[in-house]
């Protein structure tokens, strides 16, 4: 990888080495995982990992299927494909409608998938879907959202942040900021309320108000599931209470939507502290301008390449090797790291080419 650009080389270095952190709790050997990575990033490698290509098809079952949060996750997802030798179906529903997802696992079932990842956005919705899958011997892992702990869900595993404890930390990190400016009041945002993508990082925002807040009072804005609502619910909201002190949001187009709310109104030069989740580019470019606090960064790359990784384990080794949970970050982006997030990366979703 001769023409990589150091800001490239780090990015890559530090995605490698979030793999290899992972992949010892997947009981995958680091020097199998380097020669599976090199293979798929584009570096030369003398030997073979040792790991079979297969014709295995995953199907990955998703909530908002067209989201740009989830262009890196498709990308780990084709780069596991191309180490593997695997093939897999990206579906579910483009407007986070339950039924449709769960429709979709039903289907990958009924075509006899080797393995299905899905969005558990619903704590008892997919329930019977999952279970008719896993009682067919298809390996099913939960990836980005998941089912509360003690659910009969037969999931065998959970790829991506504990969300109640990722908001409980942000909201952590961000009630000093507000304390730091005397606010009393802040506005918490959720695009889809009981959606379990975004709902535990409500309930983890609330739960350090109420730990830590000494009196930070709150409202909840239910601003809806696309980014032209969130702004406009978003501003009506600042427009009638202009004496908040922050705009916290729990997903990335709301994240974005604040920024935009902020950024229209200078709302950080009057001290208002706006802070979310995810890295939508829109919302990169707030915080270099200082309109957004931070931003909380879930490796949705590792999202996608995690979940297929595991489900081709399970196959290739007849069960031996078991999914097992994966916490895929809790990295915050800031001001002073900003520069590093904004080069082109395929392991960001920036760019569809591959180093090399």
């Amino acid at each position: 990888m001769d023409n990589e650009t150091p800001q490239q080389s780090e990015m890559i270095a530090i995605s490698r080495r979030r793999a290899f952190a992972l992949a010892t709790k997947l009981g995958l050997g680091s020097a199998a995982l380097s020669s599976g990575l090199n293979t798929a990033f584009g570096a030369d490698t003398s030997s073979s990992s040792g790991l079979p290509k297969k014709s295995y098809k995953f199907f990955f079952v998703c909530h908002v299927t067209l989201d740009q949060f989830f262009t890196p996750t498709i990308y780990g997802i084709q780069d596991a494909c191309a180490m593997l030798g695997c093939q897999y179906q990206w579906t579910g529903s483009q407007k986070n409608v339950v039924s449709e997802m769960v429709n979709a696992v039903q289907t990958a079932a009924a075509e006899k998938a080797d393995g299905i990842a899905v969005c558990l956005v619903d704590p008892k919705a997919f329930d019977a879907a999952v279970d008719a899958a896993s009682d067919a011997g298809i390996p099913v892992i939960a990836f980005n959202a998941d089912v509360p702990a003690g659910s009969p869900n037969k999931r065998l595993a959970y790829v991506g942040q504990p969300l109640f404890q990722s908001g409980y930390n942000a909201a952590m990190k961000w009630l000093p900021l507000v304390q730091k400016a005397n606010g009393k009041h802040v506005m918490l945002e959720i695009g889809v309320p009981g959606s379990l993508n975004t709902q535990p990082r409500l309930d983890g925002y609330i739960q350090a108000i109420k730990d830590h807040g000494n009196g930070i009072t709150y409202d909840v804005v239910n601003a809806g599931p696309d980014p032209a609502t969130e702004i406009s619910r978003i501003e009506s909201y600042y427009l009638s209470h202009k004496d908040v002190a922050g705009l916290f949001a729990t997903g990335g187009s709301d994240t974005y939507a604040c920024g935009f709310v902020a950024n229209k109104y200078g709302l950080a030069k009057s001290g208002v502290v706006v802070a979310g989740f995810d890295l939508f580019p829109q919302t990169l470019g707030f915080i270099k301008t200082g309109d957004v606090a931070f931003t909380v960064d879930q490796q949705a790359y590792l999202q996608g390449f995690l979940p297929l990784l595991q489900m081709y384990l399970y196959k290739v080794s007849n069960g031996l090797v078991g999914p097992t949970d994966c916490d895929t970050s809790h990295a915050y982006v800031t001001k002073d790291n900003i520069e590093h997030y904004l080069g082109k990366s395929r392991f960001e979703g920036s760019t569809n080419a591959e180093p090399t």
